[in-house]
């Protein structure tokens, strides 16, 4: 009874009280520099687009899947949208054609590809990201696009009074999505998949549309994502996006998203994505190399599934 009663708490405040004890001891560490306002500032607007993709990666991962495309989709929106853009197509319109339709295009074929194939996610976005990539180098000749307008970059990548525009971007998406996920019925559907995809068919859930609509939601917020590193980096860079599928699915994982599907909430990988920015700035703090934030990173994978499978007790 303690012990379940234990596991509730764990599942419930466990990334939060990870998160509270990083910031904790890091401050102990470098109280001069790691608690000024300028560095959680730059904490929470580097953790921005970890959790714009972060909160894609979730829907797949929540039905038992995953999405290793989205540091690709990323990379090919933001060059659609900075073509479009360069070509003198107006900014609102690049963003949602190059940025939004391309991404729930891409998402959707993510999608179509795993429910017609009935491989597993990861064999189809394994793919799907070595073609995308593909297609990004193709239509830039591997070279970046510059001469962005000023409108794009300070409209998306600027700052709105005192917040950083990407922050305000990053925390409207999420609030968006934890209200897809806890009050619509598309929010309780994908749930029930994610927890027993064949109960949720035989209560009359169409589980090939739901899954479609999962990746699209994926692709949308790496277009999204695409979109503010594209106006951050102040040009579009073909091999933009390289490796946040990882830091997407860290974020997922950490925030206590069950890699075995129906288990996780949007707020988790937040805190996940949070998690993730604050030890890249500590170790930065402490001059760390890069090499060994990769080998954290990796741990941090492990050790969350790990505690997914004792504290959770899922099937594998």
């Amino acid at each position: 009874m303690r012990s379940n009663k234990f596991n509730a708490i764990w599942q419930k405040y466990g990334t939060f009280g990870i998160l509270v004890l990083i910031i904790l001891a890091l401050g102990i560490i470098s109280p001069q520099y790691f608690f000024t306002g300028g560095n959680l500032t730059q904490v929470i607007l580097q953790s921005s687009i970890n959790i714009i993709v972060g909160v894609g990666e979730f829907f797949p991962i929540l039905i038992a899947g995953i999405d290793l495309s989205v540091g690709s989709i990323m990379a090919l929106t933001g060059m659609i949208t900075a073509k479009l853009m360069v070509a003198g197509f107006p900014v609102i319109v690049s963003i949602l054609l190059g940025g939004i339709v391309t991404g729930a295009l891409l998402g959707f074929i993510n999608g179509f590809l795993v429910v017609k194939t009935n491989l597993h996610p990861f064999i189809i976005t394994l793919g799907t990201l070595s073609i995308f990539r593909g297609l990004t180098l193709i239509i830039s000749d591997a070279r970046p696009v510059y001469g962005l307008p000023t409108e794009f970059t300070q409209g998306v990548a600027g700052w709105a009074w005192f917040i950083p525009i990407p922050v305000i971007i990053a925390l409207a998406l999420a609030g968006l999505l934890i209200f897809v996920t806890t009050k619509t019925v598309l929010g309780r559907n994908i749930y029930a998949i994610g927890g027993n995809e064949q109960a949720a068919w035989f209560s009359g859930i169409n589980v090939k549309l739901y899954t479609v609509i999962v990746f699209m939601i994926s692709g949308v917020c790496a277009g999204i994502g695409g979109i503010v590193l594209t106006a951050r980096l102040g040009a579009a860079e073909p091999l933009a996006g390289t490796g946040f599928e990882l830091f997407a699915i860290a974020a997922a994982i950490i925030g206590g998203t069950s890699f075995f599907g129906g288990k996780g909430r949007i707020v988790g990988v937040v805190m996940g994505a949070l998690i993730i920015g604050v030890i890249n700035n500590g170790l930065n703090i402490l001059n760390v190399s890069t090499y060994y934030q990769q080998i954290v990173m990796g741990s941090l994978i492990i050790g969350a599934v790990a505690l997914d499978r004792f504290f959770g007790g899922k099937k594998s």
